[in-house]
This record gives structure tokens, C-alpha cells and sequence, in this order.
């Protein structure tokens, strides 16, 4: 009876009709690839530090996995939002909430690391001596390369700052210098991490 196929289709797709106004993805390899590359970066950075032999290898596949896996990844959820629009109003708040949370736990984690220091500084406990820094301890000056570290950090949290409010006011050659005076301030501040650590 050609009425009852009819009938069983339009079930089938009144079932298929999205009800909601959320992204359900597709099954994606990349969360499994991506723990993947972090054990692989994190065991190999282990062995490597400790002189391990093949621990320098496994390290170059753990950081080139997890860079594989950000431009794929990335790749996806740009085709997902520009080419399917897949990103709807509630996806934008879901992904904006996210963000907010990331940045709260990152403030969270921060200021249980200042309570530590300052609880540890402030009234050092009989295990360390009583004395803070600890007496085994060498402080370095923080007047060295700590000073020109945060002085660089600082910089690039302003030049961002000016390239943002370039952004929102439709300066593009404003943002772009912004943004690459930022640039600039970030690859010296990452060199002189790498120099302070290898010192």
C-alpha cells in the first residue's frame, strides 16, 4: 500500500528533524590521537630529561602529534561554523561560557598558588628552618631577568590591549601593529624563558 511507505517516511523523517538548537557532533579521532601525542609528549619528555635513550624521539612525535591534531581539529570546528553553520546562537553561548570557566579555573589555580607561596614566605614552617627561602635554597635577584621577563610579559598585555580596542574600532593597520608589536614581545619573552631555564 503506497499510503502506509508514505506515512512510515514521514515518521522516519519527523524522527530525523532536529528538535533543538545545539550541535551534536560527528564521532572525531582527534580527542584519542590527541591523548595520543600528550602521553607521548609527556613520557617522552620524562625519558628525555633523564637521559633515556629514544626519550628525545618520543618527545618530537608527542609535540608533532598534538600539532597535527590542533590544525586538524581546528580545521574541523572552522568548517563546522563557517561552512555548516553549525554554530548557532546556543552554540556561541555554550563556547563563550567555556571560555569563561577556562579563564575562572585559571584564576582559581593561580591564586591557590599565590596563597601557597605567600603562606610558605610569610611564616615558613620548622621543616624548611623557619627562614624563608628555605636554607639550602640560592635565590636568584629578581632584578636580573626576572624584571626584564615581566617587564616583557607586562608589554605584551598592553600591546595587546591596544590591538583589541584597534579591532573593536575598525582600525585594522592600528590592530595589526598591535598585534605584531605582541608577537615580537612574545618570542622575546619565550627566548629569555629558554635562556633563564638553561642557565
Amino acid at each position: 500500500n503506497p499510503t502506509f511507505f508514505l506515512f512510515i517516511l514521514m515518521k522516519l523523517k519527523a524522527k530525523m528533524v532536529q528538535r533543538h538548537p545545539f550541535h551534536l557532533v560527528d564521532p572525531s579521532p582527534w580527542p584519542l590521537v590527541a591523548a595520543f601525542g600528550g602521553l607521548s609528549l609527556t613520557f617522552g619528555g620524562v625519558l628525555f630529561m633523564h637521559n633515556y635513550e629514544g626519550g628525545g624521539e618520543l618527545l618530537c612525535l608527542g609535540v608533532l602529534t598534538i600539532l597535527y591534531v590542533m590544525f586538524t581539529w581546528w580545521r574541523d570546528i572552522i568548517r563546522e561554523a563557517l561552512f555548516e553553520g553549525q554554530h548557532t546562537v546556543a552554540v556561541q553561548q555554550g563556547l563563550r561560557m567555556g571560555m569563561i570557566l577556562f579563564i575562572v579555573s585559571e584564576v582559581m589555580f593561580f591564586f591557590a598558588f599565590f596563597w601557597a607561596f605567600f603562606t610558605s614566605s610569610i611564616s615558613p614552617v620548622f621543616n624548611i628552618g623557619g627562614v624563608w627561602p628555605p636554607t639550602d635554597i640560592t635565590a636568584i635577584s629578581p632584578w636580573g631577568l626576572p624584571f626584564l621577563n615581566t617587564i616583557l610579559l607586562l608589554s605584551s598585555g598592553a600591546s595587546v590591549t591596544w590591538a583589541h580596542h584597534a579591532i573593536v574600532g575598525g582600525f585594522k593597520k592600528e590592530a595589526m601593529q598591535g598585534l605584531g608589536i605582541t608577537l615580537a614581545f612574545a618570542i622575546a619573552f619565550t627566548a629569555m624563558q629558554g635562556f633563564e631555564y638553561s642557565a
